[in-house]
């Protein structure tokens, strides 16, 4: 059977960028293990902001929707199917400002759909996409993961947690203009291992 990964770029850098050429190095070795298909996001190639047609359409119900609606929501549902086909999920993501990329709001906007990705339950909320393990490389120039003034991981964390997937790995590849060479270091160090733990046979 083929293994599915979803890769998702959020760098605006489409050259020199670190994200991208960790989540290269983090693909190679998933492809390594099994035969697998990739499907690239690349969300630098403009991902739209939801507005107020967006949001009607979405709340009408599926068989009222106009033609129109219908096509509101079309690039929702594409990103959507491509969450729900995938084994696995790459997602390589700068910090920029102390946040994540608009790019990336932007299409975490566009998957998270109330009775589609997740929904809501006597006992609270429900994520509907099943459990996919999911990597997240984060690059940063100074601000570190895990301090004071990491705004994202917590973040992360719940909002993907909040559709479903709570599996994650996070490769920290921050405070590149610290010391470049040796945060690079350290991330194939990690990549290296998450691939060796997920590998691991169960006990």
């Amino acid at each position: 059977m083929t293994n599915s990964i979803l890769r998702l770029d959020a760098s605006l850098r489409e050259t020199d960028s670190y994200s991208r050429k960790l989540a290269d190095d983090l693909i190679n070795e998933l492809t390594k293990q099994e035969t697998s298909r990739v499907i690239n996001r690349d969300l630098a190639n403009g991902i739209p902001l939801i507005n107020s047609n967006w949001i009607k359409a979405n709340v009408t119900p599926f068989n009222d929707r106009t033609q129109a609606q219908h096509d509101q929501l079309a690039l929702s549902d594409q990103l959507i199917e491509e969450l729900k086909s995938a084994d696995q999920l790459v997602v390589a993501l700068p910090i920029y400002n102390f946040g994540v990329p608009a790019t990336f709001k932007a299409w975490i906007d566009l998957v998270s759909r109330s009775k589609v990705t997740f929904t809501y339950t006597d006992t609270g909320p429900k994520g509907l996409l099943t459990t996919k393990k999911l990597y997240i490389i984060v690059t940063s120039g100074g601000t570190q993961l895990g301090s004071e003034l990491d705004f994202i991981s917590d973040y992360l964390r719940h909002i993907f947690g909040f559709i479903g997937l709570s599996d994650i790995t996070f490769i920290d590849s921050t405070r590149l203009g610290k010391d470049t060479a040796g945060t690079l270091l350290n991330a194939h160090t990690q990549i290296k291992e998450a691939i060796t733990d997920q590998n691991r046979p169960m006990i």
